[in-house]
């Protein structure tokens, strides 16, 4: 390890809050320092090299050190790295907007720039909110959202979110949320498996609709899966019954598509699956290809006129940020989309996925999982401590870390959510590399397996 990385480690360990991190365990491990990346490929300050098996927390897509994104960065500092968006606009972040919605689904044809995927959802909140109260239905102040939901980490986020984990705790600062059963078919709520199952969780959300629809401002969904609540897949129809519900009560559709967007499930947006067309969708993480913070909000015309009036009506959309339309990323997120095109990243995601599919197979043969969901290139392996009742392993065992550990002493970059280990390579990941990732990611979940009966316990 170089000096650099040494001196780094050290203030990490006495100045650095790692997010989502408990700092007891943290502080007693081995970190590593990442110096540099190229394709779908770490490279730690040893020199030591590992696949990343996540994208980087789901926001690489097309590889790092992508030569296309890389050039454009270049081009665009060397004219100027940021101007204000209030009052003034640029050339990139003006141009991305246009072909943004160029392909966007629907009729979505207005984006509101901001710099993260929370941010994204917490501006679609307040236009849903905004404008039903300055259009004449000030009742329509409630969300639907779903149990184990996740939409971010600002206050009107954590709202609709669900996760008790993460969220419980700052209850008494939340709004009130109307509150759909998550439809997870492997741990259902209505405790129906597969071959009994009757769609109580469509009947569910309908009930919800049934009794408040008169006041549902919008319903909030991550469109067919459910990111940090551990992979979650819904059944299909699931989604287009929801836009159904919206249409009939006059509420508006949020897609959160910040995880599912730019080609994760197989298809450009999630909801395009469905053929649904959210009033409101809101992006992030792969936008810029994984190079740079930028997130959108997406909305159609009719929400946008809906703030139309005189200077002195108050009816403006308060929300911004310093850095909204920032010009780096902007250009990083123009190069980042014609990479589609150019290398048709949407056909290698649909032959990764089935790759995976097959890939995968094999790990419901072992004894420690209890499921394996998948949508396009995402990816949940859900450990059990007993595969027949679906007890799931204690806390206090960590058992997906101890998995994604053994991982990267193989050479893979992974990384948990509870007791569920997650793969979301970059969307170009190659045949051999995705091969070699699945087969880490089982030979550690094997060892993790092992050690349990008193064999190896790396």
């Amino acid at each position: 390890m170089n000096e650099n990385a040494r001196k780094a480690l050290k203030a990490d360990l006495n100045h650095v809050w790692h997010p989502f991190t408990q700092h007891s365990c943290w502080d007693g491990e081995e970190a590593l320092v990442i110096e540099r990346g190229c394709g779908c490929t770490l490279f730690d300050a040893d020199g030591n090299e590992y696949i990343d098996g996540v994208s980087s927390l789901w926001v690489n897509v097309h590889g790092h050190a992508n030569i296309a994104i890389d050039d454009a960065v270049r081009l665009q500092l060397a004219n100027i790295s940021h101007s204000t968006y209030l009052g003034l606009t640029n050339v990139p972040a003006s141009l991305f907007a246009g072909e943004l919605v160029d392909i966007a689904p629907g009729r979505l044809n207005r984006v509101l720039y901001s710099d993260s995927g929370a941010e994204a959802v917490e501006i679609a909140l307040k236009m849903a909110f905004q404008f039903h109260k300055q259009n004449g239905n000030s009742r329509r102040n409630k969300f639907v959202a779903l149990d184990m939901a996740y939409h971010g980490d600002t206050i009107g986020s954590v709202s609709v979110g669900g996760i008790s984990t993460f969220h419980s705790i700052f209850e008494p600062l939340l709004f009130e949320v109307l509150r759909a059963p998550v439809p997870h078919c492997y741990r259902c709520p209505f405790g129906r498996e597969p071959d009994t199952c009757d769609r109580e969780c469509f009947l569910a959300l309908c009930k919800v609709f049934d009794e408040h629809g008169s006041e549902i401002c919008a319903a909030v969904i991550e469109p067919r899966m459910q990111g940090a609540a551990g992979m979650i897949s819904h059944p299909d129809g699931y989604l287009a019954h929801m836009e159904k519900l919206c249409r009939e009560h006059g509420a508006f559709l949020i897609a959160d598509e910040v995880a599912t967007g730019f080609g994760r499930t197989g298809h450009m947006f999630s909801v395009e699956a469905e053929g649904v067309e959210p009033d409101l969708m809101c992006l992030g993480k792969g936008i810029t290809g994984g190079y740079l913070p930028l997130a959108a909000t997406l909305a159609t015309e009719e929400i946008f006129e809906g703030f139309l009036g005189e200077p002195d009506s108050d009816r403006a959309f308060f929300h911004g940020h310093s850095y909204t339309g920032n010009q780096l990323a902007g250009a990083a997120a123009r190069a980042s989309l014609r990479q589609f095109g150019e290398h048709n990243v949407l056909e290698n995601v649909a032959k990764r996925s089935d790759q995976l599919e097959e890939g995968l197979e094999r790990f419901r043969e072992l004894e420690v999982v209890g499921d394996v969901r998948r949508r396009g290139m995402m990816v949940g392996i859900e450990l059990v401590a007993h595969r027949e009742s679906k007890r799931p392993f204690p806390p206090d065992m960590r058992a997906g870390h101890r998995v994604i550990m053994n991982a990267r002493r193989r050479g893979a970059i992974l990384r948990p959510l509870g007791n569920v280990v997650v793969l979301m390579p970059p969307l170009v990941i190659s045949h051999s590399e995705l091969d070699e990732l699945v087969s880490i990611t089982y030979n550690s979940v094997h060892s993790f397996q092992k050690g349990l009966d008193g064999g190896n316990k790396d």
